[in-house]
């Protein structure tokens, strides 16, 4: 059963891109205390998530935690680098960009997705969430191909 509004966030580990290589993030000290936008893709350069879903993001940035959001991070299981280019190439420098690389926080919280049938093995399901000292408050899960519950424009106006 997939992670529902009102559950905690399972602590895990995920990675980040740092000054000397990919670094381990907690979940317990990403959410602790704090209020963040998480959004999740089934894959980092792929042309929806390009083209759509992280540019909404970026361009709403300063909205989104102006609105009282410590955190607006991007999550993809990929590894680090690949995240840390993408999030250059796309100028989301205000995103934090997650890697999943085995996917083992999205399998904890049972959103994957299959892209075996495209050559793209496990992946993340798309999907944003807002979640509040550790406990998910908004849960949007994309229900077919394409970027709107999941939206920057949505989470916005759950914020």
């Amino acid at each position: 059963m997939s992670i529902s509004v009102g559950d905690k966030i399972p602590s895990g580990k995920l990675q980040v891109m740092g000054e000397n290589g990919p670094t381990p993030v907690s979940t317990d000290e990403l959410f602790s205390g704090k209020k963040v936008v998480l959004f999740a893709v089934p894959g980092a350069f792929t042309p929806g998530c390009s083209m759509t879903h992280l540019p909404g993001y970026v361009v709403n940035a300063d909205k989104i935690l102006a609105a009282g959001v410590d955190t607006i991070a991007c999550l993809s299981v990929n590894d680090a680098f690949v995240m840390d280019a993408w999030g250059k190439a796309q100028n989301a420098e205000h995103i934090m960009m997650l890697a999943d690389g085995n996917g083992d926080f999205t399998k904890a919280l049972d959103l994957e997705l299959d892209g075996r049938g495209f050559g793209m093995g496990l992946r993340s399901q798309r999907y944003a969430m807002i979640v509040d000292d550790g406990t998910v408050t908004t849960l949007n899960v994309e229900p077919g191909a394409g970027v709107d519950v999941s939206a920057a424009e949505n989470i916005m106006a759950a914020l």
